[in-house]
């Protein structure tokens, strides 16, 4: 009995569909079918209800699927135990970023990971959007806290940023600018919807407080809340590095200065019942340590400090 095929039998799970299962894992779906074909007649048993549109399991299917999950997660510990940590990773690896500030941060520290590991393909994809991670065979992803399900997925703090509040010029000059946080919700803010879909309209004050603010654009992008706010739309909550080049030349004004910034929180995030890949394991020790590194060094402003802190890992 092969492991491969005994994931493959996951994916089509996970996914509900063998037409699904295979798109994702680009892989022919007859091909697919043939080795789950191929893994019943080893077990002897029905895995799935085979239907038109959908396949569910079957009670030895999912019996299988339980104890199988953890026989994976053993599997890929102990070959990560005996491999060492200088051998190679191989397989395949799909990657979600919210579009943090750090995202080319992120992306440099991928490649470079990538060239250390050349047998590695990976796929990555920047989305604001809703995801669900076991569905759409997404291995990890850098997403920001309140963004995901705590219940459904293992969350390791990678990035921290000061978050504050910010308007242009033209905005001020026409409402007046706020001097108090009780001023702050008779503004009208930029409102920001998580992938999760909530909106962030309560929103932190310092360290111990929180105002409920109301605005007439809600955005899920950073870079649309930045030129929304550029524009004078209104009153954003933003992390500084995303808006320091527009401080320094008067584009935006920083309200509040005075307040100590709420710290926003960026989490490399895996699903919590998916045995995770002895690739994935590399890549999560890997990014914790790099990321570390960059942000003691004074922040991750390029790709030769990045690359700094990796050689000195290796």
């Amino acid at each position: 009995m092969k492991t491969e095929d005994i994931a493959l039998f996951h994916r089509i799970v996970e996914t509900g569909s063998l037409v699904e299962a295979a798109d994702i894992l680009n892989l022919p779906k007859s091909t697919l079918s043939r080795r789950l074909q191929a893994l019943e007649d080893e077990l002897n048993v029905k895995l799935f209800h085979r239907q038109s549109r959908a396949m569910t399991l079957t009670a030895s299917g999912s019996h299988f699927y339980n104890k199988s999950t953890a026989m994976l997660a053993s599997l890929e510990q102990t070959l990560s135990e005996l491999s060492g940590e200088e051998s190679e990773v191989t397989g395949h690896l799909r990657i979600l970023i919210f579009p943090v500030p750090e995202l080319m941060h992120i992306t440099h520290a991928i490649f470079e990971f990538m060239d250390l590991h050349p047998e590695l393909t990976v796929e990555i994809i920047v989305s604001t959007e809703p995801q669900d991670m076991i569905r759409n065979n997404i291995d990890l992803a850098f997403m920001l806290e309140d963004a995901f399900n705590e219940n459904e997925m293992v969350a390791r703090h990678i990035i921290s940023e000061s978050v504050h509040f910010f308007a242009s010029p033209e905005y001020l000059n026409k409402t007046g600018r706020p001097t108090s946080p009780d001023e702050l919700p008779e503004h009208n803010s930029i409102l920001f919807r998580y992938p999760n879909g909530r909106i962030f309209n309560d929103v932190p004050f310092g360290k111990d407080r929180t105002l409920s603010v109301k605005g007439n654009l809600c955005v899920n992008s950073l870079a649309t809340c930045l030129e929304a706010t550029l524009m004078g739309r209104g009153i954003s909550m933003m992390p500084l590095p995303f808006a320091k080049e527009h401080i320094e030349s008067g584009e935006l004004e920083m309200l509040f200065e005075d307040v100590e910034p709420y710290e926003g929180k960026c989490f490399l995030v895996y699903p919590s019942r998916r045995f995770i890949s002895l690739a994935s394991q590399r890549f999560i020790d890997y990014m914790m340590n790099a990321m570390e590194e960059c942000m003691q060094s004074g922040g991750c402003d390029g790709r030769i400090k990045i690359r700094g802190a990796f050689k000195s890992m290796i």
